[in-house]
């Protein structure tokens, strides 16, 4: 047993969500730690090697979704560059708990992959709009027949004729290869979605491969760099078909004029691991971070499943290592920590130190594994962003901070995001040049302003 736990007095005596806290928290730290992702690995390659099977990395794939639509780019490319097979499957959206805003994400995938596919040399129209549910029918038809060899070579194809409405090529393209009857379409979803479950996955355009999944174009570089250690790589030494997109920062001294609004939470994994990367990225270029910040998702009633958290946290931890960036020793903060803390906030906006408190909480809970709940948890945040705690901890748990958060989350509604971190950047009229979901777009906004900033020279 733990010293720390002993100190909070042992499973007997502990508040039954203070205990749920503490396991948690152990539990996350173990499971995403480079240690215990090295021995599954390493597990992973041994039993394939037991049952002499080839290495196949199994794609699945959502038809009206905007990123499967550049994964299956990816396809070929990939099957040419390394010893691999690979396995197709169809799957529906996300569903329930999994997807909490699913319209949002439908529409998100589509501006999304505009904005990021001439970074990866993909296609997607900019023009393009949702399909039609008759196109969406058609393409599922036709790619439903496909074998998965012939779903390597054409899904692409498909996918381009749906995302430009194009019905007279994919009338052409069931003359060539035929479509499956809709009892044959419904089995072939049934038994993506049942693979997808029980690999404890929900979402589409993803990649899994020896126990690890890898989402969209965005992760393929972390795949790439595990099959390149297996030897598998044909063209070893080259730079991955789908890079890491690194954040570029262009100097500038002055004002820009732009507004960076970065919505954060302080549960938020993907935002530990951004806020103060987002922060540098003002300061170099001469942009306005303002930092807006709401409840997590799960303090204002939205669910989240299991395999849900246990992806992201292992999806952040991967992308905390590639950015070189400390994170993993993880001290749930959810509930009381986060509102405690959020208590603060508005004095600490007034002592100029808001965005300090809430990067030395995210570090905090996400780095050192400090237990925010506790009095001498939360002072080390507070003295730890400079501010004084005589002070501070007569300001903990007074209301007045509810309103904000909950404005700052309608605001980010408003530009089409649910989730954190969101990105919105705005012009110097304060019109929006581009709002974006996600960490892995950092790199993006920052690109737009040195194109930005190019023009105003």
């Amino acid at each position: 047993m733990s010293k720390q736990f002993k100190e909070q007095g042992g499973a007997a005596t502990m508040d039954p969500s203070r205990f749920r806290r503490w396991v948690t928290s152990k539990v996350m730290t173990k499971l995403i730690s480079f240690e215990t992702l090295t021995k599954r690995r390493a597990r992973e390659e041994r039993r394939r090697k037991l049952s002499a099977r080839p290495h196949i990395i199994e794609y699945f794939h959502q038809v009206d979704d905007g990123y499967s639509y550049l994964a299956v780019q990816a396809l070929e490319q990939l099957l040419a560059r390394y010893n691999v097979e690979f396995k197709c499957h169809l799957v529906g959206p996300p569903e329930g708990a999994n997807s909490p805003e699913p319209e949002l994400l439908m529409e998100l995938s589509r501006y999304d992959a505009t904005k990021i596919a001439p970074y990866y040399d993909l296609d997607f129209p900019d023009c393009a709009k949702m399909p039609d549910q008759c196109i969406v029918d058609s393409a599922k038809a036709i790619l439903s027949v496909l074998s998965d060899s012939d779903f390597v070579l054409h899904a692409k194809i498909i996918g381009q004729a749906l995302w430009a409405s194009d019905q007279s090529t994919l009338d052409k393209l069931k003359a060539v290869w035929g479509i499956s009857t809709d009892a044959e379409i419904s089995k072939r979803y049934a038994s993506g979605n049942a693979r997808r479950a029980d690999l404890k996955h929900y979402s589409g355009g993803m990649f899994f491969y020896g126990g690890e999944w890898y989402w969209g174009v965005d992760r393929l570089y972390h795949l790439e760099g595990r099959l390149s250690d297996l030897g598998l790589d044909r063209n070893l030494g080259s730079e991955p078909i789908m890079p890491r997109q690194e954040i570029h920062m262009v100097k500038k001294a002055n004002d820009s004029g732009l507004i960076l609004e970065c919505f954060v939470s302080l549960r938020s994994p993907y935002t530990a691991i951004v806020f103060d990367r987002a922060l540098e990225l003002g300061r170099e270029t001469g942009v306005t971070v303002e930092v807006r910040p709401v409840l997590p998702m799960v303090m204002r009633g939205v669910p989240a499943t299991m395999e849900k958290g246990i992806y992201i946290f292992g999806d952040s931890a991967r992308e905390a290592r590639a950015a070189n960036i400390p994170f993993g020793n993880f001290y749930d903060p959810i509930g009381e920590p986060a509102r405690r803390c959020y208590s603060l906030y508005p004095w600490a906006v007034t002592q100029g130190l808001g965005n300090e408190l809430l990067s030395s909480f995210l570090r905090a809970a996400f780095v050192e594994g400090i237990n925010t709940n506790r009095d001498t948890g939360l002072q080390q945040v507070v003295e730890g962003a400079g501010l004084d705690w005589s002070v501070a901890k007569t300001l903990v748990g007074l209301d007045g901070w509810q309103d904000e958060l909950e404005a700052n989350r309608l605001m980010m509604y408003e530009s089409g995001l649910w989730g954190v971190p969101s990105f919105r950047l705005l012009d110097n009229h304060k019109r929006t040049i581009v709002a974006l979901w996600g960490q892995d777009r950092l790199w993006l906004i920052a690109n737009i302003i040195e194109q930005y900033l190019e023009v105003e020279k």
